[in-house]
């Protein structure tokens, strides 16, 4: 079709309706419209949630739909770019498979049998069931999983209903363990996003952290910024990474097996002297111990471990040991690996210490100890039965252990779990072992999920509640502690489609049902967030025009001389022998112990990140859908000839308990050790509502049948189990 003026005032309306162009028309005629001078467009910033970096983002709308998405230059986790992942905001905006209407179940959970419903209906549903659970079995019988910015919405309804059983994945199958362990070490975690000060390391160390795939905005910047200057580049990884092919070395590990390396390193830097005797004498405390723990692993011990050579390992340990303390041992952050994770995160941060890299230029840098003054609100009810959601592990976090609460909900022990509000997380596809997960499913009064897309969890709910995008709504303002103190604002860029609704309004609503109203007594989100600003003394009319507000003379990163570290620990210093650990019967300082390697005609299953996708909330996304469309399985090529296997073949993966994966592709690559597979995770959705990604690749959450606790903080390791590989039939 060619655009004329006359086309465009026939098809817009601008003859009888003034310029107003319908929100179907495409973005190719919008632009023509622009670049004709017949329309203008508007600007509007926010932040995104394709992922949770929370990267600030610039809309451009033309005459009420968006077409395009910048990075906020002004942003300190964008600096004026968007990965591709942030692009598919759009995508996700004008998805046509996006849940438009609440829906409520009329088949069996799982049947995907549902009828449309009112707001209002769904609504009264929700309090009607709730109020039940609250009456027959208290309200701790209630637990609410979440993940992102929902929680800012539900966790307080959640709570004023007089429930503290709060889990969130993001904790016992993420970086839960990390974070343990480094507040075990220094006091405090390790930040998110991580203080990694990249840019002025003279050697980064990645550990499993695959940078550039799992493609975190700001610190990839950081990375090819530091290593643009000239920083060398140290990857342990079993798998030829995008990071590990811009390496100096490269070190293909056996899996379970990088405590043994970081032993050995810290055993290398001690006995040839090349810690940080001033910083340890003045910050740290049990050196001495660490030294006799750590006596025994060698160099060559390492290697029968690891499978690295003596000689690699020892270089690598001088490469650290001499360029310290400008040196980036990256904590990672998916960290549920084998079981010890605590240990292994441990053990990251004693390397950390004794390289005296913490709070030092090029190391881990400060966060900044500025902060914005909380609101007040009204106070929660205190709850009549113990929190179950920590499983008994004695340094689990404040986020709970999802998997706890999901075995109380199949035993109903100590007490019943009879309902489950769901937000911003798809269990089936975060959780090990779908068929416990879908058991406890089963036994519930009621299952809410709140969500945007259709995914497998919400497809299994008895009520769907549909929330517009992040696009589409305000949520919480987002406060940014890396060097300085900022202030990010998420606000509509365009009217939310359909009858989706934000998370603030679903949870505003329900909470009159439920006569908890007073907990929520603003109107509107924005005069929540007006009110905010008020009180901590910031413009909000320069942050709705901005963006986001970094507060000047908020960043101390270094340690200085009148800039001195405090460590929230026992004993006020960094711990390399933790009394904490010893005292609840753990090891005060990392022992290795080995792991149980795959069976003959097996694999170890390992998984990771797309560059262009985010777990299974993306894979349906039609920008995205379009640049990865699928996973594939990584094997060895030796291995893939063995099996009668060639790039492009498709294979059916079996794990050790006989659960079967769907048809995946086969990628035969000397990039991978020989030991094991490699998925992208999040793949294989079930419900045919998500008409692009539904049953598309494997599925590596759902040969996670075995998941090995961590004793510690309860976090499930999920790197233990093999499968084998057939060539479909």
């Amino acid at each position: 079709m060619k655009f004329t003026r006359r086309t465009f005032l026939k098809t817009s309306g601008i003859a009888t309706a003034g310029l107003a162009v319908a929100a179907t028309s495409t973005d190719k005629f919008l632009l023509w419209a622009e670049e004709a001078g017949l329309i203008q467009p508007t600007y509007v910033p926010t932040f995104c949630e394709i992922c949770f970096w929370k990267c600030g983002a610039i809309a451009k709308v033309l005459n009420g739909r968006v077409v395009k998405l910048d990075g906020n230059p002004v942003h300190g986790n964008s600096r004026g770019k968007l990965c591709a992942r942030g692009n598919g905001g759009i995508g996700l905006l004008y998805d046509k498979d996006r849940l438009k209407t609440p829906l409520i179940n009329i088949g069996k959970r799982g049947e995907g049998k549902y009828r449309k419903a009112t707001w209002d209906e769904a609504l009264g549903l929700v309090a009607e069931k709730m109020k039940a659970i609250k009456q027959q079995h208290g309200p701790e019988s209630m637990a609410l999983f979440t993940h992102g910015t929902p929680t800012d919405h539900f966790l307080p309804l959640l709570s004023a209903y007089g429930t503290q059983n709060i889990g969130m994945p993001s904790f016992a199958q993420c970086r839960g363990p990390r974070d343990v362990g480094y507040e075990l070490t220094f006091g405090e975690g390790p930040g998110s996003p991580e203080r990694v000060d990249m840019v002025n390391s003279r050697v980064i160390v990645l550990i499993g952290s695959h940078l550039g795939e799992n493609m975190h905005n700001s610190q990839v910047q950081d990375f090819v910024e530091g290593v643009s200057r000239g920083a060398k580049l140290i990857v342990v990884d079993p798998r030829y990474s995008i990071a590990a092919a811009k390496a100096q070395q490269w070190l293909p590990i056996r899996p379970a097996t990088d405590l043994a390396l970081l032993l050995a390193w810290i055993n290398i830097i001690i006995s040839e002297e090349m810690y940080d005797w001033p910083y340890l004498e003045r910050y740290s405390e049990g050196f001495m111990t660490l030294m006799h723990s750590v006596s025994h692993c060698t160099p060559e011990w390492a290697e029968k471990e690891t499978d690295i050579p003596a000689a690699q390992i020892v270089e690598t340990a001088r490469m650290i040991g001499m360029n310290a303390p400008a040196v980036t041992i990256h904590p990672g952050r998916h960290a549920t690996w084998y079981g010890d994770d605590v240990q292994r995160s441990r053990a990251l941060a004693i390397l950390t210490a004794l390289l005296g890299s913490w709070g030092r230029s090029g190391g881990m840098f400060l966060a900044t100890k500025a902060s914005l003054p909380k609101a007040e609100s009204k106070p929660f009810p205190e709850p009549g039965k113990e929190p179950l959601n920590t499983g008994g592990y004695p340094f689990a976090g404040a986020e709970g252990v999802t998997q706890a609460i999901r075995t109380a909900t199949i035993s109903g022990s100590p007490y019943p779990i009879k309902g489950w509000f769901v937000c911003g997380t798809n269990l089936m596809k975060a959780l090990p072992n779908q068929k416990e997960t879908i058991e406890a499913i089963s036994k519930l009064d009621l299952l809410v999920v709140v969500d945007v897309m259709p995914m497998d969890t919400a497809m299994m709910a008895d009520v769907i509640l549909p929330e517009c995008t992040y696009l589409e709504r305000h949520d919480a303002l987002a406060i940014g502690k890396g060097k300085s103190l900022s202030v990010s604002l998420r606000q509509p860029v365009v009217k939310p489609l359909y009858e989706s609704q934000p998370g603030w309004w679903i949870a505003k609503e329900l909470a009159k049902r439920l006569d908890l109203g007073e907990y929520f007594p603003w109107n509107t989100y924005e005069d929540k967030i007006k009110a905010q600003c008020s009180t901590a003394g910031i413009s909000y009319d320069d942050l709705k025009k901005l963006g986001c507000l970094t507060i000047p003379d908020t960043a101390a990163p270094y340690i200085t001389y009148d800039n001195q570290p405090t460590f929230k620990t026992a004993t006020g210093k960094i711990e390399l022998y933790s009394a904490e650990l010893k005292e609840k019967g753990f090891d005060p300082v990392p022992v290795y112990v080995r792991h149980p390697l795959p069976p003959e005609g097996f694999f170890r299953l390992t998984y990771g990140r797309s560059a262009v996708h985010t777990f299974s909330r993306t894979t349906n996304n039609p920008a995205l859908y379009e640049l990865y469309s699928e996973n594939e399985v990584w094997i060895n090529v030796k291995k893939a000839q063995a099996l009668g296997l060639k790039n492009g073949d498709y294979a059916v993966l079996t794990n050790q308990d006989g659960v079967k994966s769907t048809r995946v592709k086969v990628k035969a690559t000397q990039r991978i050790r020989e030991d094991m597979v490699y998925l992208v995770h999040g793949w294989d959705s079930t419900p045919k509502e998500l008409t692009r990604s539904s049953r598309k690749g494997a599925d590596d959450q759902g040969l996670i049948t075995r998941y090995a606790v961590d004793p510690i903080a309860g976090s499930t390791g999920m790197r233990v189990n093999f499968v084998k590989l057939q060539k479909e039939a």
